[in-house]
């Protein structure tokens, strides 16, 4: 038995309300279970109930155990004071407030029938990848679109998170946050970290400074990143070590101590050298990138916009002092799609949010126009019949298994929660 059971049974009134009895024998009258808010404090707010024939209104706190309440210290903590309802599974102990009254308590499994706790213990017991996957595919398709949008919208409130913070240690600079969000793409999983440590480290006044000359923007990423520490004879790699030695001298900058950059497992198109010459070469081709972001609305202005290359010494080389056959190495369409999907909505959705305004619709419009993401877990949810269609898809059904599946939050989502109602 979980709290977050006893929440829901609450929430939705899975219960006998006809004939309800505090622990001290008076008659309860539902008349609102309040509003659940997931916040600190009592689990519902604002509840109205009727106990004998007096009225109240205030909140209700929900436990497996009434003893939990002196557990949790709730006694001595001011922000309970307004509780008219203890509801529980089992009551071991009686509560009282600190003026020394007794608290109501609604004793839960007393009122609950055996066939709606079966139907919980079949939907949480369960030890497959997710615990509906025998029946997702059977819920209303109204239902599951809905939940889809909150998912996605959840899950840029979460990365917005990031970009918040972004924002203070640039002082509100979104020019600069955008470029520590395309360093981290740019690095892939396996360099992103590093990637996104050397953003921070330079200052974003002197990528807009050096942006007219690629080779300075090279010079610096590559420095930052420990590329250039070495000694070889190719004569571009001592001419960008001379300019970062010369740019950090120019701006006074110190240079930092930066993850190393992995090259192993990675096809040589996603080597971070290239990686770090086709980011160089996006700052050298557009000196005022965030207002030409914010204002993308289609997957193919989005590409038009990021669609770069390396700079000359790269197209024949994967390495320093390894020279290789010629080839252009522009962005791929999957890469730019990864950039849309992990730096571009998220930014476009956190700069609205910022300035009051419901951008909703158009993000889903774009993701609606980018391929469906290729992974493990999609490809799972594949196997059970949830084909994806676009990444708008493939992103909630990514938000739906992290944050909800792997949790077992199934009261908290709106598959489980209609689940158990069909039951």
């Amino acid at each position: 038995m979980r709290e977050d059971f006893l929440h829901y049974l609450w929430k939705f009134k899975k219960f006998d309300t006809l004939n309800l009895k505090t622990a001290q024998n008076e008659y309860i009258t539902i008349i609102k279970t309040g509003d659940y808010l997931e916040l600190a404090g009592p689990d519902f707010f604002n509840t109205q109930i009727k106990i004998g024939n007096q009225k109240w209104a205030g909140n209700v706190e929900i436990h497996l155990k009434s003893s939990d309440w002196y557990l949790h210290n709730h006694e001595k903590d001011p922000a309970y004071t307004n509780v008219i309802l203890h509801v529980v599974w089992e009551n071991d102990t009686a509560i009282f407030r600190e003026n020394n009254t007794e608290i109501p308590v609604l004793v839960l499994k007393d009122y609950v029938t055996r066939e709606v706790v079966e139907n919980y213990n079949a939907l949480i017991s369960p030890k497959t990848w997710i615990s509906c996957e025998k029946q997702i595919k059977q819920i209303d398709v109204f239902v599951f679109n809905n939940w889809q949008e909150r998912l996605f919208f959840e899950r840029q409130e979460r990365k917005s998170k990031f970009i918040y913070d972004l924002l203070e240690e640039t002082n509100q600079d979104w020019e600069a946050v955008l470029f520590c969000l395309l360093a981290k793409n740019f690095g892939l999983n396996t360099n992103g970290s590093a990637f996104l440590q050397m953003s921070k480290s330079i200052p974003f006044s002197v990528i807009r400074k050096e942006s007219f000359e690629v080779e300075n923007l090279e010079a610096l990423l590559f420095g930052t990143l420990g590329l250039l520490d070495e000694e070889k004879e190719d004569v571009y790699f001592k001419d960008l070590k001379f300019r970062y030695f010369y740019l950090l001298h120019k701006y006074q900058l110190e240079k930092t101590c930066i993850i190393p950059v992995q090259f192993f497992k990675h096809r040589p198109d996603n080597f971070p050298t290239i990686r770090l010459s086709q980011l160089a070469a996006l700052y050298s081709r557009h000196q005022n990138l965030f207002s030409k972001i914010i204002a993308l609305k289609s997957v193919s202005d989005v590409y038009e916009v990021l669609n770069v290359s390396v700079s000359s010494y790269w197209k024949n080389h994967y390495q320093f002092d390894k020279e290789s056959p010629k080839k252009a190495k522009t962005v791929s369409k999957s890469f730019l799609d990864l950039v849309i999907i992990n730096s571009i909505i998220p930014i476009q959705f956190a700069y609205s949010n910022i300035r009051g305004e419901s951008i909703s619709e158009d993000l889903i419009e774009l993701m609606n126009q980018i391929a469906p993401e290729k992974n493990a877990i999609i490809d799972k949810f594949d196997s059970f019949g949830m084909q994806s269609k676009n990444a708008f898809e493939t992103q909630t059904l990514l938000e739906l298994k992290n944050e909800y599946c792997n949790h077992k939050a199934c009261l908290k989502c709106a598959v489980g929660i209609e689940l158990l109602k069909n039951n």
